[in-house]
């Protein structure tokens, strides 16, 4: 109970100090921010604290089964950084930010070809933004998008080297599916395998779907300038970070069918076994 109570405490400092990163990082941080972001924090810390405190599940999934969540908060918090350092690195230039700029704009450029997510985003700016900012824009979309890819690659890796999640010991369902109800009716594999394709689906789909939407919505809420640095930062590390969530949640769910299948053969081949041994 004491060690539960420490870790989570721990990832409760961690969220909290992740939240406040890009506060941190960009200059004239003033009163109005620092209140909005330190009531962001209070509320991510608390929730952190109490779902990994709880021996019941509550509303994080794969809670037991690391290193699922730890790759997706280093994800995250990659991504708030570099952004950060690049938005940084137009009022404050060090060499740390013109490095991380040049970086985002070798990726950007490579990765800015038609009909690419990165594409998208620059073209949901409105048509009179400067230069400047649509080529800051442009390098923060394909950072981020690329910090996705590179997660999803990690977390394929390393479900293939420490045989994920079955390293970890006994996968715990309730536990770590806490929205998934074995019980709801029809067969579990079955139900697995169909949110699994679903959040593939979406993952793959969202970060193409999420600018097109923002572009046909221009003639009721406005154009979207992304000209606040910490409205820019935020919402380019959403829309590549919920994408890879959901990939990883569907591949994450995948395979989870798939141990349940492969068990359930084990099974069958056990019992055939013992009934070929039992005398006549």
């Amino acid at each position: 109970m004491i060690f539960r109570l420490i870790g989570a405490f721990i990832r409760a400092i961690l969220v909290v100090a992740v939240l406040a990163l890009p506060s941190l990082i960009l200059p004239g941080f003033n009163s109005d921010t620092a209140q909005i972001v330190a009531l962001i924090a209070i509320f991510g810390a608390s929730l952190t604290f109490f779902e990994y405190a709880s021996s019941y599940p509550g509303l994080v999934e794969f809670r037991d089964a690391p290193p699922f969540n730890r790759i997706r908060f280093a994800s995250l918090a990659i991504t708030l950084c570099t952004l950060a350092l690049m938005v940084r690195g137009q009022v404050l230039p060090s060499d740390v930010t013109d490095v991380v700029n040049a970086i985002g704009a070798t990726v950007g450029r490579v990765i800015d070809f038609p009909y690419s997510p990165v594409r998208l985003v620059v073209l949901m700016l409105p048509p009179d933004a400067p230069v400047q900012h649509v080529e800051l824009v442009r390098n923060a979309a394909g950072m981020a998008y690329l910090i996705s890819l590179v997660t999803l690659a990690v977390f394929l890796i390393l479900q293939r080297i420490r045989r994920w999640p079955l390293r970890n010991g006994a996968f715990n369902v309730w536990v770590n599916l806490p929205t998934f109800d074995p019980t709801a009716g029809g067969d579990v594999v079955e139900r697995l395998e169909r949110d699994a394709r679903f959040n593939v689906a979406l993952g793959f789909l969202l970060p193409f779907l999420t600018p097109a939407v923002v572009k046909s919505a221009t003639s009721l809420f406005g154009s979207v300038s992304l000209e606040n640095p910490h409205t820019l930062i935020w919402t380019v590390s959403a829309w590549a970070f919920l994408p890879a969530s959901l990939f990883m949640r569907g591949i994450a769910m995948g395979r989870i069918a798939a141990m349940i299948t492969e068990k359930r053969r084990s099974e069958r081949e056990k019992d055939d076994a013992s009934e070929g041994l039992l005398p006549v």
